[in-house]
């Protein structure tokens, strides 16, 4: 008589196990809506910009989980979100902003912006 499997739905994967439910990187960076395509998303990922935890990453199947720090340059500054939690599908601006944290730092003014503040706020 043949040994019985057990059910794959009730095994737990070993990384999972581990580390909680993951999601593929590039499909959590276009279902939270910080690229407007999933091949641009995957594209950030295989240039090697991208870091994962302070990890450099080059592939788009990386795994991204809640608690994890993407960072990635985008028009001229970095952003730097937290991951809070995972997305089954594409949904609305206000419902993807809430699954991660921004902690993006202040993007420094430059020389001509410093320069208009600081002669507006000398006393003529």
């Amino acid at each position: 008589m043949p040994k019985q499997r057990p059910n794959p739905s009730h095994v737990c994967q070993p990384d999972q196990a581990a580390h909680g439910p993951g999601q593929r990187l590039d499909k959590w960076l276009w279902f939270v809506r910080l690229f407007r395509s999933r091949s641009e998303a995957a594209d950030m990922c295989a240039s090697r910009h991208l870091r994962l935890d302070g990890r450099v990453i080059d592939k788009s199947h990386a795994t991204v989980r809640p608690g994890s720090i993407v960072s990635f340059p985008k028009g001229g500054r970095v952003v730097v979100v937290k991951v809070l939690g995972l997305a089954e599908h594409r949904g609305p601006f206000t419902v993807a902003r809430e699954l991660y944290e921004d902690l993006s730092p202040e993007p420094r003014p430059t020389f001509a912006h410093a320069a208009t503040e600081h002669y507006a706020a000398c006393p003529a």
